[in-house]
């Protein structure tokens, strides 16, 4: 077996990857390594040469292979190394150890002074949600059609239909629609949208394909090839309404319904994973329930924004390496972060509190759309942060920041709340 040692291992080489790989290089680490399955780094981010990305840290547009080519760039200055063509088996972080197997190295062990998870997320199928119908050619994932239009030249339909309101499922309509297709229209079956307001904007509004809202597929038709599906409005239960349904033509069905975080390895390692986000439980180090892992971005919660992606995975690669190093702080208490009103979930689920006084970052998406709203943090009675917001909505994210020196009691509770 071949073996190899290093300072920090990061799982993943993608944008969160990349960051972390930086942050850890840059806080001192000396031997930073980065394990990627795929024969290149920058994960999703290769497919996606829209623009939009990097508005907040770069101060700028760019398209995604844009952005991660910055961070590429920046490691390879540091001296990150990396292993491509990587597939990791099995985390034992009791031995801070990882099996891998390698094109190059076969069977490879890697011991690391800490562990970063950045391994991204994956979307949901129509096996997930269960559509009925025929399983003819023409079906695909938003992100399957993606690869396969922006990086493989393969143009997967004429006639498109897009069941959910994604982010991806949104920029697909517009890149379909730019390639010479026909979109007939993006189905939601939530009374809200489900991606960012800017890609409606961009992507369905200035191109003209109608977005219907509280509708969904009720099956499919076709054999060899789709020939079309039935869209019904929903009831306040989510239950299509077969009388109203229509038939709506088309040759390829398009799935944008939700994306889980790529958590096998977390569970096989026997770390605690959070219900709500389907990632590893984190405090504001991003550090797991095992003490010398971490994880960051799409593994731990679905971001919106690539830049959250990038913010958050600096923290978690600072916070290994300190580790590493022996230098993270220790805790005196540990704060439990609770849900409020209107809040889905909260990042990180709890906050180690020392003697020394940090600033915090509670992020978290909320259950349903409120116009002028207030977040508010609060600490047993004690009102510790609050902010004013125009607008909240499930599709994007919102945070908000509190420093652990006013955390006097066992929990922080964070709730959105009408304003006055």
């Amino acid at each position: 077996m071949y073996n190899v040692k290093c300072d920090v291992a990061i799982i993943g080489g993608g944008p969160a990857g990349l960051a972390a790989a930086i942050a850890a290089r840059e806080e001192g680490a000396e031997n930073v390594l980065i394990l990627e399955r795929d024969n290149a780094l920058g994960g999703i981010l290769q497919q996606c040469i829209h623009p939009g990305f990097g508005l907040t840290r770069f101060k700028e547009e760019l398209t995604g292979p844009e952005y991660y080519g910055r961070f590429v760039d920046r490691a390879k200055e540091l001296g990150v190394n990396y292993m491509l063509n990587t597939m990791v088996l099995q985390v034992n972080h009791d031995a801070n150890e990882i099996t891998c197997t390698s094109s190059q190295y076969g069977l490879t062990r890697v011991q690391a002074g800490s562990i970063v998870l950045a391994m991204g997320c994956r979307e949901k199928t129509r096996a997930s949600i269960m559509v009925p119908g025929t399983r003819p050619a023409g079906l695909y994932t938003a992100g399957s059609a993606q690869r396969l239009v922006n990086r493989q030249n393969i143009m997967v339909g004429k006639k498109v239909v897009i069941l959910g309101s994604g982010d991806i499922g949104m920029i697909m309509a517009r890149r379909m629609t730019l390639e010479g297709a026909q979109v007939v229209m993006v189905v939601e079956l939530m009374d809200y949208l489900a991606g960012l307001t800017r890609n409606r904007v961009q992507c369905l509004d200035d191109f003209n394909i109608p977005l219907k809202l509280a509708h969904t597929i009720t099956r499919i038709e076709g054999n060899e090839r789709v020939t079309g599906v039935w869209v019904a409005p929903v009831d306040e239960k989510k239950q299509p309404v077969k009388e109203l349904e229509q038939f709506v033509e088309c040759d390829t069905v398009l799935f944008s319904v939700g994306l889980m975080p790529e958590n096998e390895l977390t569970r096989k390692a026997g770390i605690q994973i959070n219900p709500i986000t389907n990632g590893p439980a984190v405090n504001q180090y991003m550090q797991t329930s095992a003490p010398s892992v971490f994880a960051c971005g799409n593994v731990v919660h679905v971001n919106d924004l690539v830049d959250n992606v990038s913010q958050e995975s600096t923290r978690a690669g600072k916070y290994a390496a300190r580790y590493a190093m022996g230098k993270l702080n220790k805790a005196e208490k540990t704060v439990a972060c609770v849900t409020g009103t209107n809040v889905r979930y909260l990042c990180p689920q709890k906050i180690d509190v020392s003697a020394e006084n940090e600033t915090v970052s509670l992020w978290f998406r909320v259950l349903q759309p409120q116009l002028g709203v207030k977040l508010v943090a609060t600490c047993g009675d004690e009102i510790i942060a609050q902010q004013k917001e125009f607008r909240v909505n499930p599709g994007e994210m919102n945070h908000i920041v509190l420093e652990t020196a006013k955390l006097t009691g066992d929990t922080v509770t964070v709730q959105v709340v009408k304003e006055d």
